[in-house]
């Protein structure tokens, strides 16, 4: 089956890669993601959030633009793309956690994230090897919540967090004196993961029973975007291996010249082009509420997890040495592909979906 892009997302795509190219191009954002200590650029979010760029889910009597998940994958293909350091999934989901939840507290910020005023974050997990299904540990009770969360990306410098407690989904403004933020170091420089002890207090946006639903509609906005990101970081990848392969010589002629390489390289292409049939699949199923359209969410991430580790090693590879070396970007893909791996659904929760899907 042939699946093409409309008119309006393709456009929505090549705006958002001019974008990236004049804003935050590979060496500006190697800037940004190794120096600064937030690992964004507050005034390019600002820029997509004038843009509109984090209504693209919001109905248009919200202020939304409405173009659905096809429109965010075919956005953060080209943030994966550029490599782009910043929040931007994260506000995201944070958003559609809002909009989906009741109450005079979450229109409040909801108004405020999709406007770029706040951010948003959703604080979920509780450690590596603790799947994000099992149970919270974290606890709301007399109004105030108490426990801790691990990994939550870009936690300091959210003007508020979604946090997921035994009690139900509860909005913790910041408080006063910060967050009591733990930074937890990762080989990936674009990201700022942190734990936070809380002990503060909060608003109840979803008991437990509404949260379920809240929550599972979440999971698929992350792994559908994060398999986007996984999907930008193989094309630039595959363009820049092919890039150097026709200026790299070897024997008097470039090594794109080599049959074994352009074999290496037309596996990698196939490998990018099935991934963007399966997300743009899973993205359009999931936007037309289809029955199978959690099974393909789930496929299509943990195919993207497979393929872009294959394509970013082989990027590596065809630069020879110097593919190892701090000075070339092609680490930069592969580290993002690696904490990709790790979030917003890992490929063993994946799997365990798709045997759930499948009756097994």
């Amino acid at each position: 089956m042939e699946f093409n892009l409309s008119e309006e997302q393709q456009m929505l795509q090549q705006s958002t890669r001019e974008l990236m190219e004049k804003e935050s191009p590979l060496e500006a954002a190697r800037s940004v993601m190794e120096d600064s200590p937030e690992g964004y650029s507050k005034a390019l979010f600002a820029q997509l959030a004038e843009l509109g760029y984090f209504g693209l889910l919001l109905p248009e009597d919200q202020d939304g633009a409405d173009m659905g998940l096809l429109g965010l994958v075919a956005v953060l293909e080209e943030l994966g793309r550029a490599a782009y350091p910043g929040p931007y999934l994260d506000a995201v989901l944070g958003i559609d956690l809002l909009r989906r939840s009741q109450g005079s507290e979450a229109a409040d910020w909801l108004s405020r994230a999709a406007s770029g005023e706040a951010l948003v974050i959703l604080a979920r997990r509780e450690g590596l090897g603790i799947e994000t299904g099992s149970a919270p540990s974290v606890t709301f009770r007399d109004g105030k919540v108490s426990g801790s969360k691990q990994l939550i990306p870009y936690g300091s410098s959210a003007d508020a967090l979604i946090v997921s407690t035994a009690q139900g989904l509860v909005l913790v403004p910041r408080p006063d004196a910060g967050w009591n933020a733990t930074a937890i170091p990762t080989m990936d420089h674009a990201q700022r993961l942190v734990e936070i002890q809380f002990d503060a207090p909060g608003t109840l946006l979803a008991d437990r029973t509404a949260a379920t639903p809240i929550i599972e509609a979440a999971d698929r906005v992350a792994a559908l975007g994060s398999a986007a990101l996984l999907l930008g970081a193989m094309a630039r990848s595959l363009d820049m291996a092919i890039d150097y392969m026709m200026e790299r010589e070897a024997f008097g002629t470039v090594i794109a010249a080599f049959q074994a390489l352009q074999h290496r390289a037309a596996d990698m292409l196939l490998r990018t082009e099935a991934t963007r049939a399966a997300v743009h699949r899973a993205a359009w199923a999931a936007d037309a509420e289809q029955a199978d359209a959690r099974l393909l969410v789930a496929t299509a991430k943990v195919y993207a997890v497979e393929s872009s580790n294959l394509v970013c090693r082989e990027n590596i590879q065809m630069h020879g040495g110097v593919g190892y070396t701090w000075e070339y970007d092609p680490h930069i893909f592969l580290k993002r592909v690696k904490t990709l791996e790790q979030l917003y659904g890992t490929s063993r929760e994946m799997l365990d979906v798709v045997l759930a899907e499948k009756g097994v």
